[in-house]
């Protein structure tokens, strides 16, 4: 298994590339995700073959192009800060895509198994699903970019802002056993900003077995691998952190199984 933190680069490739992940590079089955910067005018063009891509603009404006559709001027947010819901673009398998910088851009491409099965579509802010989960030091913000209600072959994607002092992806949840109804198997990423950016996060990967325990401090523009087990985050106190989650595994159903030395930590159903 590789490293589970993934850094930037310092500075952007050619084609402006800071971060990527690959099966191979993971080594896992599934899911991939890069990260490019681009500068106004420039451009940023792939095939998708095999796999589904969703494009999604996390800070700046942009005009996105398949091979059927075309988009001019999207994105509004200029800082993942701003917390309003990002414009994305789904791209299905067998397509191409071209995406032209208009502002300074920061392009998230979340990718996975395709089979061809759906248009290319925008996923407007207006279409992102906004919902506050948790209470007191657990209660932080989500938008729901790609969930299973929305059409795609494999790819989960979701995005979380958690106020400094705040914990998230808490209590402890894992989804890594192919055990439908109960639980899913789903290889996840996440893709970390801090703000204050001399900030960090800290999140845990743990097994039940400890055959996995890592406890880890992530800065701002690095990503972290969830192979397997539980995977909570920590914003310490003075530094919000956002995260961009993609998901992907055999089943596209999100069925997560709560550690169960936590557990006792979930509302009861009515009150969640």
């Amino acid at each position: 298994m590789a490293n589970l933190i993934v850094p930037a680069q310092s500075s952007p490739g050619e084609d402006g590339c800071v971060l990527s992940i690959t099966p191979q590079s993971a080594g896992w089955d599934y899911v991939g995700f890069d990260v490019f910067k681009l500068v106004p005018g420039q451009t940023l063009r792939r095939e998708t073959g095999d796999q589904e891509a969703c494009l999604v603009l996390l800070s700046g404006k942009a005009d996105v192009s398949t091979t059927e559709e075309r988009w001019s001027g999207i994105g509004e947010r200029m800082s993942v800060f701003e917390q309003s819901p990002p414009y994305s673009v789904y791209v299905p398998s067998g397509d191409h895509y071209s995406v032209t910088a208009l502002t300074e851009l920061e392009l998230a491409v979340c990718l996975a198994p395709g089979k061809g099965g759906h248009a290319a579509r925008l996923i407007a802010p207006g279409q992102v699903g906004v919902e506050h989960r948790g209470s007191g030091s657990m209660a932080r913000l989500v938008h729901n970019i790609l969930p299973e209600s929305e059409p795609a072959d494999s790819l989960l994607v979701v995005e979380v802002f958690t106020p400094g002092g705040h914990w998230s992806s808490y209590p402890p949840h894992k989804h890594d056993r192919d055990f439908l109804p109960e639980e899913s198997l789903l290889e996840e990423t996440y893709y970390y900003h801090t703000n204050p950016a001399q900030g960090f996060a800290v999140q845990r990967v743990y097994t039940d077995d400890r055959s996995l325990d890592e406890t880890l401090a992530v800065a701002d523009g690095e990503a972290v691998l969830v192979p397997r087990g539980y995977h909570p985050v920590s914003a310490p106190p003075g530094y919000d952190v956002y995260y961009l989650n993609v998901m992907a595994g055999p089943t596209r159903i999100w069925k997560f199984y709560n550690d169960p030395a936590h557990a006792w930590l979930m509302p009861p159903p009515a009150a969640r």
